[in-house]
């Protein structure tokens, strides 16, 4: 199994999308990218701690590769937003992905490249790549919350 951690707004909607792939075994909602150790939902609804929204996928390569999980992390944002996702603004709803190793890091770039240069956006892709850091993971009702509710998705266009 291999770790990929993405940030792409509310964390409820990027959850469910990642769980519907095959070859995903896992997923954790939770807190990552800022300074405060060990955050709450609260806390990181202040704007004030750095961290995203981000969720936590297991994988297993041999059944979805990496850079199909980048396929879906495209398709189910914005990337041309700004600290912000729909009606969600802030720095914890930023787009953003965390590399687990060198070749995560060259694919997720190459990837943000070829989409850039695809004329799919009119605007720059403000994604940030970048090392993953330490994970904290969110509150237990946050964890696959609409599917809980018997929701497939949470997105407002």
């Amino acid at each position: 199994m291999e770790k990929a951690t993405f940030g792409a707004g509310c964390f409820w909607g990027v959850e469910a999308a990642f769980r519907q792939v095959k070859g995903v075994s896992s997923t954790t909602v939770g807190y990552a990218g800022g300074t405060l150790k060990n955050p709450t939902y609260k806390d990181v609804c202040t704007d004030k701690t750095g961290h995203a929204e981000v969720v936590q996928v297991e994988y297993d390569p041999s059944q979805v590769s990496y850079e199909d999980l980048l396929n879906v992390f495209w398709r189910v944002h914005d990337p041309t937003q700004l600290d912000r996702q729909g009606p969600d603004v802030g720095t914890q709803y930023r787009s953003l992905i965390f590399f687990h190793t060198p070749q995560q890091e060259a694919a997720a770039r190459a990837s943000k490249e070829k989409l850039q240069k695809s004329g799919a956006f009119k605007k720059p892709i403000v994604t940030e790549i970048l090392p993953a850091p330490e994970f904290y993971r969110a509150e237990d009702y946050h964890q696959q919350y609409l599917e809980k509710r018997g929701m497939a998705h949470c997105r407002i266009q």
